[in-house]
């Protein structure tokens, strides 16, 4: 008789997006095939680890071996399936916990998380690789600046934002000098690092892959069309966007963009599912936005939304990806 794997959907975190990450959770949740799988939510805090059940009730996770108890049995997971969007599961720490407990999980590795977390030197070093991206300057907590002096290197309108999270929380557009400072202040209250990059008019797109033992996936590319003056937090969760795929794009560029997603997806080594956000400017050039390892998962989500559209079901993508990562850790 198969033996159903107990699966921890590990939500939570430490920042704004917690909210989102549950949410995240409970769409995966509702994805994976009952008949192969447990799935437990399991919450992840600063200090308070513990399961969610459906009764919206909770049991304590024992930390040393990611272990809880029910019905007076202890239930062990087989892998984890991290959809936190923020500190500690999208920054790579998370990933030290469960390689050190030996704990399959399904996103990418340490080293893959914390460079993706930090917006500036990830798409510095794909920069290096001839991904284009927008201009932009880093500044960190206490640092000195001049707003002048950033204004003279990424102009106005430009966009301020926190350069460690996901989710469009404290993002600004900013158009006049004197509105910069405030908008500073705004995404320091979200990371200990800030992030001004040129405003880039043109197409937003985003475009998921996912890569097994089995087969590397691109999946097709979705329109971001915000209803809102940039897409933001609000039109991100309440619906506020309307979101086309396949993007009404040329096969040619929906290609080239595939393609650039296969690139980047690479040179980072990442594993399971991620989300590369572009803008496409004048002449079809496609600029990177930012790279997302651990993506939303709700049902309204992009990476849901596309991977019907490549003929697939979510069902046995997460299937195909959670079998994928338990195998990879006992090679």
């Amino acid at each position: 008789m198969y033996k159903k794997l107990n699966i921890a959907v590990v939500a939570g975190g430490e920042q704004s997006e917690v909210v989102v990450s549950i949410k995240s959770a409970k769409g995966i949740v509702s994805f994976l095939d009952k008949s192969k799988f447990n799935p437990f939510i399991t919450v992840i805090e600063k200090n308070n680890w513990h399961v969610l059940l459906e009764s919206e009730s909770t049991l304590p996770i024992d930390k040393n071996q990611f272990t809880f108890r029910l019905n007076g049995q202890e239930i062990h997971f087989d892998c984890a399936y991290i959809t936190i969007h923020g500190i500690p599961g999208e920054d790579g720490r998370l990933q030290g916990y469960f390689e050190m407990i030996d704990m399959p999980y399904t996103s990418c590795n340490v080293l893959t998380s914390a460079l993706t977390y930090n917006k500036y030197i990830c798409n510095q070093l794909l920069k290096g690789f001839g991904i284009s991206v927008a201009p932009s300057v880093r500044i960190k907590r206490n640092e000195l600046y001049q707003g002048e002096k950033i204004v003279s290197e990424v102009g106005l309108p430009c966009f301020v934002k926190p350069n460690l999270g996901g989710s469009s929380f404290g993002v600004t557009k900013v158009k006049e000098v004197n509105k910069l400072e405030p908008a500073i202040k705004k995404a320091f209250e979200e990371a200990e690092e800030v992030l001004i990059e040129s405003f880039l008019e043109g197409t937003e797109v985003t475009n998921g892959i996912f890569k097994t033992n089995k087969r590397e996936k691109v999946l097709p590319v979705t329109e971001v069309v915000s209803k809102n003056e940039f897409f933001d937090f609000d039109a991100k969760y309440k619906g506020q966007v309307e979101e086309i795929t396949p993007a009404r794009i040329s096969p040619e560029l929906t290609q080239q963009i595939q393609q650039t997603t296969s690139k980047i997806y690479n040179i980072l080594g990442c594993r399971g599912i991620a989300r590369i956000d572009y803008i496409i400017t004048n002449g079809n050039k496609i600029n990177l936005l930012e790279v997302n390892t651990t993506p939303g998962m709700t049902p309204t989500s992009f990476i849901p939304q596309q991977i019907p559209h490549a003929g697939l079901t979510v069902s046995e993508v997460l299937s195909e990806i959670i079998e994928d990562s338990i195998a990879l850790f006992h090679i």
